[in-house]
């Protein structure tokens, strides 16, 4: 089966999203699936507005229109609502292609926290964009009712993975890779420096022993200046933030706009357990079990979910992340497909070996 997957976040950028698109495309590969990735680099790009790292693609019609022709896709996932998420949405309305979607991010609440944009202007527009998908992917059952809400429809549930052999599992705690003997406890966050994250209820705590944070972002320069205190690692390669996640105890997740929360099961798949606010994300990743939550601690008092989660056996944290895996994120995809054309049948897998490739660059 030839699949075409378009979307705004791809490598080199460095976020959830791409990360789950790549473990992705590789699940559907060895499953013998062939999929085209339609990504900004195939394109001329500019900088995204006020998120260095990010490319958009500059007025991609032409191009991803001739791709497509010559591709003829047995099936289409739009994975985001950049400039080429809204380019093969018209491309499949005007072809009468049937198409997936795919809600990674919230948006909306970015652009309210960085430009006052309302709420409802957002998920107005957001609504429109999804509107005449055959299925809209969603993460986690949070996130799918508050959709529902808001009038969304033809929603699917579709869970994340993550890869337990790169984040293996550490007993103890100890200093490695980049971060070095620091005082303890070790508390980490990794992701985005920017508006949505919610970063600085994380910094501004009261909490002993070594703050570190890992990413880069639009508040970056700011935060360093106003928290010299914190150690800072930018962005770093996959096999050593493995190793900054081990050596940490404790993982802060202090988003309140999130999705799903990839970084979250990276954490607890090397042993470290997960301080996090009771909102969509960290209820869909940590789970509920007698007594609390598994893999981490959640309360509306952050501090307090930091402590207690500092309690939590390595061990633990370990076998939450076990439950999430990519070869059943990628059947769940596989299941949501609908077929492009009318008679085509999705959901089979070619039967040579499966390919991911993105199409040539016309650059």
């Amino acid at each position: 089966m030839k699949i075409a997957l378009i979307t705004d976040a791809w490598m080199p950028q460095v976020n959830g999203v791409v990360t789950t698109l790549v473990e992705l495309v590789r699940e559907l590969a060895q499953a013998g699936y062939q999929v085209e990735v339609i990504e900004p680099g195939l394109f001329r790009t500019r900088p995204c507005p006020g998120y260095a790292g990010i490319d958009l693609a500059v007025r991609p019609a032409r191009q991803l229109t001739a791709q497509l022709d010559a591709l003829q896709p047995e099936a289409i996932h739009i994975a985001t609502e950049g400039p080429l998420g809204w380019a093969a949405r018209r491309y499949c309305l005007r072809r009468g292609l049937a198409f997936t979607t795919a809600f990674h991010t919230k948006f909306p609440e970015i652009l309210n926290a960085a430009l006052k944009v309302p709420l409802s202007w957002g998920y107005a527009l957001f609504r429109h964009f999804h509107r005449p998908s055959s299925g809209v992917m969603v993460p986690t059952q949070g996130v799918l009712r508050m959709l529902e809400r808001r009038g969304f429809r033809h929603l699917r549930s579709w869970t994340h993975g993550v890869d337990t052999r790169l984040f293996s599992f550490e007993a103890q705690a100890s200093a490695q890779g980049p971060m070095g003997a620091l005082a303890r406890p070790v508390s980490l966050f990794v992701g985005r420096v920017s508006y949505e994250k919610n970063i600085e209820a994380f910094l501004q705590m009261d909490f002993p022993g070594t703050k570190v944070v890992c990413g880069i972002g639009p508040l970056e320069a700011s935060l360093r200046e106003r928290y010299p205190q914190v150690r800072w690692l930018g962005v770093l390669p996959r096999d050593e933030l493995a190793r900054v996640y081990a050596a940490a105890d404790l993982f802060v997740f202090p988003s309140r706009s999130e999705t799903f929360g990839l970084v979250m099961l990276e954490a607890m798949a090397s042993g470290t357990p997960v301080a996090a606010y009771p909102v969509d994300g960290p209820l869909e990743v940590l789970g509920q079990a007698e007594g609390g939550s598994r893999g981490g601690t959640m309360h509306e008092d952050l501090l307090q979910a930091c402590y207690s989660a500092l309690a939590i056996p390595r061990h633990e944290a370990r076998a939450r992340a076990l439950d999430f895996n990519w070869a059943q994120a990628a059947q769940l995809f596989r299941d949501h497909l609908v077929p492009a054309r009318r008679g085509a049948h999705a959901g089979a897998p070619v039967q040579e070996h499966g390919t991911v490739t993105p199409l040539s660059s016309n650059r």
